[in-house]
């Protein structure tokens, strides 16, 4: 699905347009957002562009020469979005092809940030003057995101923790299991930033001609290395939420084998005096004894009451 868009007095507005008027209309365009081109929409870029589209394969390359790097078509910047499926996040790669003329963004996957972006030029919210600027500002909106993003992780982190450190009916199983997702989430969020890092220092280099854009990218990356600090606060709050309930969980463990094996030492004296006396030999001085029964009896019962009132007054119990 091709979206459009053009620059029209320092604002972004969408091109409306038919399945019939896609030819004329696109090279107008100064942004076109490619979600999930077919065919016949990838032969339109590529006629447009005079130069092939990137592969999904190779958007999701990791290596820094394959995902920024400069020839023909313009600028390509392969940069790593969050998206949420299902309540986890994961993480997907935009082709962006900068011309000097426009900006085209390849996509597989709906994101949040193109969708605000789209909802904000609707309203005329989204200010630039040329393809450059809004890519800069594709950026800054998907660090702004993450910022979001990461807020929420934080609120869901101190849920978590009043769960572990404070309620003591907390099923401590759950709570391991909401710590593994927050821990994931936190670190695909992380994987972004270093990814904006990366493309943020490329464009750097590739945009000294436009010291404008230029103040705007140092911005964002400060912001991203303020981002960063973050998410290892977020790391390291994880990983000691995950040792606590972990010891909790050991704790509750060892009173329950506690438990059971005080109850063993109880009942060990009793069992003995009933297994003794539970002998049938011939030759036994208590075998015909009278209160032989009751005298066992009294006698398993003081044995039992004689450790359990040691443990009590010791505050094993």
């Amino acid at each position: 699905m091709l979206r459009l868009f053009k620059i029209e007095e320092g604002l972004i507005r969408e091109i409306e347009f038919t399945a019939d008027q896609i030819s004329g209309c696109l090279p107008e365009a100064e942004w076109i957002d490619a979600h999930e081109p077919d065919v016949d929409e990838r032969r339109l870029l590529e006629r447009l562009l005079h130069a092939d589209l990137p592969e999904s394969e190779e958007v999701e390359e990791i290596e820094a020469s394959a995902r920024c790097f400069v020839d023909q078509a313009g600028i390509h910047v392969h940069s790593l979005f969050l998206a949420q499926n299902e309540g986890r996040h994961n993480t997907v790669s935009v082709a962006c092809i900068l011309q000097k003329e426009r900006l085209i963004t390849i996509r597989e996957g709906d994101l949040a940030d193109f969708r605000l972006l789209r909802m904000r030029a609707r309203r005329g919210q989204v200010e630039a003057k040329t393809p450059q600027e809004l890519l800069v500002t594709l950026l800054e909106q998907k660090v702004e995101n993450h910022a979001d993003t990461l807020e929420d992780l934080h609120r869901q982190l101190e849920q978590v923790s009043y769960l572990v450190l404070e309620d003591e009916n907390a099923e401590l199983e759950e709570a391991i299991t909401r710590l593994a997702r927050l821990e994931d989430s936190n670190g695909k969020i992380r994987l972004c930033l270093m990814d904006t890092q990366r493309d943020i220092s490329f464009l750097l280099r590739h945009l000294k001609a436009l010291p404008e854009q230029a103040d705007t990218l140092r911005e964002i990356m400060r912001d991203v290395e303020t981002l960063m600090s973050h998410t290892t606060f977020l790391f390291d709050k994880v990983n000691f939420l995950m040792d606590s309930t972990q010891g909790f969980i050991n704790i509750e463990q060892n009173q329950i084998i506690k438990i059971f094996s005080i109850a063993a030492v109880v009942f060990l004296p009793p069992t003995l005096i009933a297994s003794i006396y539970g002998m049938n030999f011939d030759y036994m001085p208590e075998l015909k004894w009278l209160l032989g029964y009751p005298w066992a009896i009294g006698l398993m019962i003081a044995s039992g009451i004689a450790p359990y009132w040691y443990f009590k007054r010791k505050g094993w119990l």
